[in-house]
Protein backbone atom coordinates (compact mmCIF):
# COMPACT_ATOMS: atom_id res chain seq x y z
CA UNK A 1 0.00 0.00 0.00
CA UNK A 2 1.13 3.52 -0.76
CA UNK A 3 1.94 5.62 2.28
CA UNK A 4 0.33 9.03 2.76
CA UNK A 5 3.68 10.62 1.92
CA UNK A 6 3.77 8.67 -1.35
CA UNK A 7 0.14 9.56 -2.13
CA UNK A 8 0.89 13.24 -1.51
CA UNK A 9 3.95 13.13 -3.80
CA UNK A 10 1.97 11.33 -6.48
CA UNK A 11 -0.91 13.83 -6.29
CA UNK A 12 1.45 16.79 -6.41
CA UNK A 13 3.22 15.33 -9.46
CA UNK A 14 -0.06 14.51 -11.20
CA UNK A 15 -1.28 18.10 -10.82
CA UNK A 16 2.12 19.70 -11.55
CA UNK A 17 1.69 22.88 -13.57
CA UNK A 18 -2.06 23.13 -12.87
CA UNK A 19 -3.52 26.18 -11.19
CA UNK A 20 -6.84 26.92 -9.55
CA UNK A 21 -9.29 29.61 -10.67
CA UNK A 22 -7.27 32.22 -8.78
CA UNK A 23 -4.05 31.18 -10.51
CA UNK A 24 -2.56 29.49 -7.43
CA UNK A 25 -0.74 26.13 -7.72
CA UNK A 26 -3.38 23.41 -7.58
CA UNK A 27 -1.37 21.45 -5.00
CA UNK A 28 -2.25 24.16 -2.46
CA UNK A 29 -5.91 23.13 -2.74
CA UNK A 30 -5.06 19.45 -2.37
CA UNK A 31 -2.98 20.16 0.73
CA UNK A 32 -5.77 22.27 2.24
CA UNK A 33 -8.36 19.54 1.67
CA UNK A 34 -6.07 16.87 3.14
CA UNK A 35 -5.39 19.12 6.15
CA UNK A 36 -9.13 19.76 6.53
CA UNK A 37 -9.89 16.04 6.47
CA UNK A 38 -7.22 15.43 9.11
CA UNK A 39 -8.59 18.26 11.29
CA UNK A 40 -12.12 16.85 10.98
CA UNK A 41 -10.89 13.51 12.31
CA UNK A 42 -10.53 11.68 9.02
CA UNK A 43 -8.54 8.49 8.82
CA UNK A 44 -5.67 7.53 6.49
CA UNK A 45 -8.04 6.31 3.75
CA UNK A 46 -9.88 9.63 3.77
CA UNK A 47 -6.67 11.67 3.84
CA UNK A 48 -5.33 9.71 0.86
CA UNK A 49 -8.63 10.30 -0.95
CA UNK A 50 -8.37 14.01 -0.14
CA UNK A 51 -5.00 14.19 -1.88
CA UNK A 52 -6.47 12.38 -4.90
CA UNK A 53 -10.01 13.82 -4.85
CA UNK A 54 -9.68 15.75 -8.12
CA UNK A 55 -7.12 13.55 -9.89
CA UNK A 56 -9.55 11.49 -11.99
CA UNK A 57 -12.00 14.36 -12.53
CA UNK A 58 -9.20 16.61 -13.81
CA UNK A 59 -7.67 13.82 -15.93
CA UNK A 60 -4.46 14.08 -13.90
CA UNK A 61 -4.74 10.33 -13.30
CA UNK A 62 -6.98 7.86 -15.09
CA UNK A 63 -9.68 5.63 -13.62
CA UNK A 64 -7.60 2.73 -14.89
CA UNK A 65 -4.61 3.98 -12.87
CA UNK A 66 -6.83 4.32 -9.79
CA UNK A 67 -8.21 0.80 -10.20
CA UNK A 68 -4.70 -0.67 -10.24
CA UNK A 69 -3.16 1.62 -7.62
CA UNK A 70 -1.83 0.28 -4.34
CA UNK A 71 -4.59 1.97 -2.35
CA UNK A 72 -7.32 0.58 -0.15
CA UNK A 73 -10.65 -0.20 -1.75
CA UNK A 74 -12.20 2.40 0.55
CA UNK A 75 -9.84 5.14 -0.66
CA UNK A 76 -10.61 4.25 -4.28
CA UNK A 77 -14.36 4.27 -3.58
CA UNK A 78 -14.15 7.71 -1.96
CA UNK A 79 -12.15 9.15 -4.86
CA UNK A 80 -14.70 7.81 -7.34
CA UNK A 81 -17.60 9.06 -5.21
CA UNK A 82 -16.31 12.65 -5.21
CA UNK A 83 -15.40 12.57 -8.92
CA UNK A 84 -18.02 14.50 -10.89
CA UNK A 85 -19.23 12.81 -14.05
CA UNK A 86 -20.22 14.44 -17.32
CA UNK A 87 -23.93 15.12 -17.52
CA UNK A 88 -24.53 14.22 -13.89
CA UNK A 89 -26.98 16.31 -11.88
CA UNK A 90 -25.95 17.79 -8.54
CA UNK A 91 -28.56 15.56 -6.89
CA UNK A 92 -27.01 12.40 -8.39
CA UNK A 93 -23.55 13.56 -7.39
CA UNK A 94 -24.62 14.30 -3.82
CA UNK A 95 -26.45 10.98 -3.59
CA UNK A 96 -23.33 9.04 -4.54
CA UNK A 97 -21.26 10.93 -1.98
CA UNK A 98 -23.83 10.26 0.75
CA UNK A 99 -23.99 6.56 -0.19
CA UNK A 100 -20.20 6.08 0.01
CA UNK A 101 -18.79 5.60 3.51
CA UNK A 102 -16.16 8.22 4.24
CA UNK A 103 -16.83 10.40 1.20
CA UNK A 104 -18.90 13.08 2.93
CA UNK A 105 -16.00 14.13 5.15
CA UNK A 106 -13.71 14.54 2.13
CA UNK A 107 -16.33 16.56 0.24
CA UNK A 108 -16.98 18.67 3.35
CA UNK A 109 -13.28 19.61 3.52
CA UNK A 110 -13.22 20.26 -0.25
CA UNK A 111 -16.23 22.57 -0.06
CA UNK A 112 -14.81 24.36 2.98
CA UNK A 113 -11.64 25.23 1.10
CA UNK A 114 -13.43 26.05 -2.15
CA UNK A 115 -15.82 28.41 -0.32
CA UNK A 116 -13.11 30.07 1.78
CA UNK A 117 -13.90 33.81 1.59
CA UNK A 118 -10.22 34.68 1.15
CA UNK A 119 -10.01 32.34 -1.83
CA UNK A 120 -13.22 33.64 -3.37
CA UNK A 121 -12.25 37.29 -2.81
CA UNK A 122 -9.61 37.20 -5.56
CA UNK A 123 -12.13 36.09 -8.20
CA UNK A 124 -14.21 38.40 -10.36
CA UNK A 125 -17.70 39.14 -9.06
CA UNK A 126 -19.55 36.93 -11.57
CA UNK A 127 -17.34 33.91 -10.89
CA UNK A 128 -17.51 34.48 -7.13
CA UNK A 129 -21.32 34.67 -7.21
CA UNK A 130 -21.65 31.59 -9.42
CA UNK A 131 -19.32 29.50 -7.25
CA UNK A 132 -20.86 30.70 -3.98
CA UNK A 133 -24.30 29.62 -5.21
CA UNK A 134 -22.93 26.28 -6.44
CA UNK A 135 -21.18 25.51 -3.14
CA UNK A 136 -24.20 26.60 -1.08
CA UNK A 137 -26.47 24.33 -3.10
CA UNK A 138 -24.13 21.35 -2.73
CA UNK A 139 -23.83 21.89 1.02
CA UNK A 140 -27.62 21.86 1.19
CA UNK A 141 -27.88 18.64 -0.83
CA UNK A 142 -25.31 17.01 1.44
CA UNK A 143 -26.96 18.23 4.65
CA UNK A 144 -23.93 20.30 5.68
Amino acid sequence: MLTLTEVEALARAAHEGQTDKAGRPYAEHLAAVARGVRELGGDADQIAAAWLHDAVEDDALSQRWLAGASLSGRTKAIVLAVTKRAGESPEEYAGRILATPGALLVKRADLAHNADPARLAVLDEATRARLTAKYTRMRGLLGL
